[in-house]
């Protein structure tokens, strides 16, 4: 069922992308007075065609998406998490010649105070 919705979910994307590659912009103050009316689609252009086929592949990319979102979303199951299993803090182990030697001070007792 994932699979299907995917499919459809990309070829939606594909076409919704030529869709609106093929709509074309207004050009200039000539759109305004008529201008352009020369189409192969007619005066208005292709917009009544390809703003119904936008509005269709949009609605198809927003239902496969909630619906992709719906049947891969967080599942409530049994199992307990791998990191939640374990005897608590787990301390790395380090070889002697890698550790660090630990600081040392000197002993500076009451009788260097007293000199």
């Amino acid at each position: 069922m994932e699979t299907l919705v995917i499919v459809i979910h990309v070829l939606a994307c594909i076409f919704l992308i030529g869709a609106v590659m093929l709509q074309s912009g207004h050009e200039g103050m000539g759109v305004i007075f008529g201008g352009g009316s020369s189409t192969m689609f007619g005066s208005t252009g292709a917009g009544g065609l390809l703003v119904k086929i936008t509005a269709g592949l949009a609605t198809v990319f927003l239902i496969t998406s909630l619906t992709y979102n719906i049947i891969t979303g967080n599942k409530v199951t049994d199992q307990d998490s791998i990191m939640l299993q374990g005897e608590g803090t787990v301390q790395p182990i380090i070889p002697a010649e890698q550790q660090k030697p630990g600081v040392k001070f000197k002993d500076t007792g009451d009788d260097a105070k007293s000199e």
